[in-house]
């Protein structure tokens, strides 16, 4: 081998160390970028950045009052956010140029337990900070969503909200002549005779019935306190019908029928604050963008069934004005 043949071996040898150096450089920092990224996409998370001074912030319950589920790579949060919604009021708690709270509801109910959850968590609001509370009613504030209503100092309604639904509901499937029809056979082995209930008794309806009145007494007890009523009157109003927003200022569930912008007016001149501030979501551009291809592509009539029937039907007891639906 001579001079020129063992020069170019060097050569190649020294590209070959460059190149594999300058790959694992790349390939490490593309998969830094990448995770980078994806963590990117994968937050979709309220910050808390509040103005500068004082001002009121506005805490909007919108939909469904549920647990918040983790969302997907290309998901777009949508409707009520539970913990999120928490989170945020407990960083209004601990700012002090926070100076009230505008409780916007559009909601017609949802879960027992988040429901009081969040009523017990502006309760926590009020009774750390001496804050007031005021809350605005919209399309609908009924059931859970006229429940968290209860933490407020006073209630403003839009002169064609529906409002109450005062009760709870637990509900469910009964499949079994679907199934006879089908032909397929239910089976299921328990260790006591109330562990399965997909085909009711009725001593297994009368323990769920025990439930949904300790529930109801709950919803009624914490009506007549932030409403000032005695609970005989409440029970009064409290068989799940729903009211209009004359009829519910009519019977004292309301204090006043408002606009928006007049309801805001006045809460700024009470307090003397006239800055508002609502918490926005961080919404990616590209799940954002995903989110829209998904909202197009067409159901099946089973997938429809089935998101209606977990949603709906889940045995799960709920203060949800089922009227609404």
């Amino acid at each position: 081998m001579n001079k020129k043949q063992i020069g170019g071996l060097v050569i190649a040898a020294v590209l070959f160390i460059i190149v594999g150096a300058s790959s694992v450089l790349t390939n490490t920092f593309s998969e830094r970028m990448l995770r980078e990224s994806m963590d990117e996409l994968l937050t979709n998370s309220s910050s808390f950045n509040p103005p500068s001074g004082e001002y009121i912030a506005v805490v909007t319950v919108q939909g469904t009052i549920q647990e918040q589920t983790e969302t997907g790579m290309f998901d777009v949060p949508a409707g009520y956010q539970h913990i999120t919604t928490l989170d945020y009021i407990d960083n209004l708690m601990s700012d002090s140029d926070n100076k009230g709270l505008l409780l916007y509801v559009d909601s017609p109910g949802g879960t027992v337990y988040e429901s009081e959850e969040l009523y017990l968590k502006l309760k926590e609001y009020k009774e750390e900070t001496g804050r007031p509370i005021w809350d605005y009613m919209a399309h609908y504030a009924a059931s859970g969503g006229y429940m968290i209503s209860m933490a407020s100092d006073k209630i403003y309604a839009n002169p064609n909200t529906t409002t109450g639904s005062i009760g709870v509901i637990m509900s469910g499937f009964d499949m079994t002549g679907l199934y006879e029809k089908l032909g397929i056979r239910y089976f299921s082995i328990t260790s006591g005779d109330y562990k399965d209930s997909s085909q009711m008794t009725e001593e297994q309806m009368a323990i769920y019935q025990g439930q949904v009145d300790e529930y109801y007494n709950k919803f009624v007890g914490i009506v007549a306190e932030g409403r000032g009523m005695d609970e005989g009157t409440v029970r009064a109003l409290a068989d799940g019908r729903v009211y209009t927003a004359n009829q519910a200022l009519e019977k004292g569930l309301i204090d006043e029928i408002s606009l928006y912008e007049d309801m805001t007016a006045a809460m700024s001149s009470e307090l003397g604050v006239y800055q508002f501030y609502e918490q926005e979501r961080e919404i990616n551009l590209f799940t954002s963008l995903f989110a829209k291809i998904e909202s197009v592509i067409p159901k099946s009539e089973a997938e429809i069934l089935k998101e209606t029937a977990a949603e709906m039907e889940s045995g799960v007891p709920m203060y949800y004005a089922e009227q609404l639906r």
